[in-house]
C-alpha cells in the first residue's frame, strides 16, 4: 500500500510541475499542435478541442515559451451567444475540423479551476483526470494571425477519428433528415452518446429527465454494457465457429467464443472512449 500511495503521489507532483506558467495567463499565444480528440459542438456556435502542444511562442514578441503538453480550447463562431459581428471566413471554425489535424492558433490560455460547490462537479479534478493544464480559446479578432492548418494525418489518433465520423453519420442520418425537429435532434445525441460514448451530444435537457427518473447512468458507457456486448459478441462468434469442423477440432467453440468476447469487448471500449469503467471492466 505504501508503494502504491508514493508511486501515486509521484506521478501527481511530477505531473503538477508541468502545469500553465501563471505569468501566461491572459497572454495572447501563438500555437502549433495537433487534434487529439473529437471535436465538440459549442452550444451558440463553435467547436471545442483538445490540441497536443508541439511549440509555443508569445504572438507580441515571439519568444518561445513552454506550455502543458495537452490543452483544451473553444474556437468560437459568428453566432455564439448572440453575437452580431460576423468572423471573417479566415478565422471561422471549420466543419471539416477532426482528430489527427495539426495546425496553428492563437490562443489566450488560463490553468483550469473548477467550482468549490460541496458535492458538485470538480471540473478541475476532471480536467486532471484527462491530462488538460490549461483551458482557453483561440483567438479571432483582426488584429491576431488567422488559424493555419499545416497538415492531416490518417494515422494521428485514428480511434478518435472513426468515432466522429460515426458520431457525424448519426447525427445526420437520425437529426439530418429535418433539422426543424428538436426532438430528431436530441434522439439523435442520444444514439450518438450511446455508440460513441460522447455524452456531450446529449442534449441538456434530456440529461435532466435522465436524473429525475434515475437512468442517467445508463448513458454513459460502462460496465454494463460493454458486459452486454461480450456477451453478444461471445454468442455470435460461437455459433459462426460451430459451423466449421476444422476451426471446431483446432479450437473448441467455447474457448474460441470466450477470447473474441474479450478482444471485442476490448475493442469497444477503446471506441467508447476508454474510460475509468470500461477500463476496469475490461480488467
Amino acid at each position: 500500500a505504501g508503494m502504491v500511495f508514493g508511486l501515486t503521489g509521484w506521478r501527481a507532483a511530477h505531473f503538477a510541475c508541468q502545469a500553465m506558467d501563471p505569468a501566461l495567463e491572459g497572454r495572447d499565444l501563438r500555437a502549433t499542435g495537433v487534434v487529439t480528440s473529437m471535436v465538440q459542438p459549442i452550444e451558440g456556435g463553435g467547436l471545442r478541442l483538445r490540441l497536443a502542444v508541439e511549440s509555443a511562442v508569445l504572438q507580441d514578441s515571439g519568444q518561445a515559451v513552454a506550455l502543458p503538453a495537452l490543452v483544451e480550447v473553444g474556437w468560437y463562431g459568428s453566432g455564439w451567444r448572440g453575437a452580431d459581428k460576423a468572423l471573417p471566413a479566415a478565422y471561422a471554425p471549420p466543419a471539416t475540423l477532426r482528430p489527427g489535424q495539426r495546425w496553428r492558433l492563437t490562443l489566450r490560455l488560463k490553468a483550469p479551476h473548477g467550482e468549490r460547490n460541496p458535492h458538485g462537479f470538480d471540473y478541475e479534478l476532471r480536467q486532471w483526470e484527462l491530462g488538460v493544464q490549461a483551458t482557453g480559446y483561440v483567438r479571432t479578432s483582426a488584429r491576431d494571425a488567422p488559424p493555419e492548418l499545416l497538415g492531416s494525418s490518417h494515422w494521428r489518433h485514428p480511434v478518435e477519428q472513426l468515432r466522429q465520423s460515426v458520431r457525424g453519420r448519426i447525427l445526420a442520418q437520425l437529426g439530418g433528415s429535418d433539422p426543424d425537429d428538436p426532438q430528431a435532434l436530441r434522439t439523435a445525441g442520444v444514439v450518438a452518446a450511446l455508440v460513441t460514448g460522447d455524452q456531450r451530444a446529449i442534449d441538456r435537457a434530456d440529461w435532466d429527465v435522465f436524473r429525475a427518473t434515475g437512468v442517467a447512468h445508463l448513458m454513459s458507457i460502462s460496465g454494463l454494457h460493454i458486459t452486454l456486448f461480450a456477451w453478444l459478441a461471445a454468442l455470435v462468434v460461437r455459433a459462426l465457429w460451430r459451423r466449421s469442423t476444422r476451426l471446431c477440432l483446432a479450437v473448441p467453440a467455447p474457448s474460441a467464443a470466450l477470447a473474441a468476447g474479450v478482444v471485442l469487448a476490448t475493442a469497444y471500449a477503446l471506441f467508447s472512449g476508454w474510460g475509468v469503467p470500461a477500463q476496469r471492466t475490461v480488467i
